[in-house]
């Protein structure tokens, strides 16, 4: 299986709605579970991940702590528009939560994630 999402295989974070300058959005696909993305914690919070080339993907992985409600949207328009709606979850409170989402192998060149809090 191949992580598409990090850096070192050409992923970007094109758009993060909140910015920390400790735990900044680029550290979403860097590789290391030691670094994190830090919102701030009011409003739908969102970001986007572009991929390098398309990708077919059936399983995404995430980490997080006190999220409301996750929403993950794919994308295949070279302009990061007209997302479609793939999965859904609940809410995560407390620990570390490790989130694996599976769903029917499709193709793409972003995702988008909310993450209301």
């Amino acid at each position: 299986m191949i992580d598409a999402a990090l850096n070192s295989s050409g992923a970007q974070v094109i758009l993060a709605t909140s910015n920390d300058e400790n735990y900044p959005p680029e550290n979403i696909i860097d590789g290391s579970s030691e670094t994190f993305w830090v919102s701030t914690g009011m409003f739908p919070q969102e970001f986007i991940i572009r991929f390098s080339n398309p990708v077919k993907v059936s399983l995404v992985t995430l980490q997080c702590y006190n999220v409301k409600h996750l929403k993950i949207e794919k994308s295949a328009s070279n302009e990061a528009a007209d997302f479609e709606a793939v999965i859904e979850k609940g809410q995560f409170h407390g620990n570390l939560n490790t989130q694996k989402a599976s769903f029917s192998q499709t193709t793409l060149l972003s995702v988008a994630q909310e993450q209301p809090t």
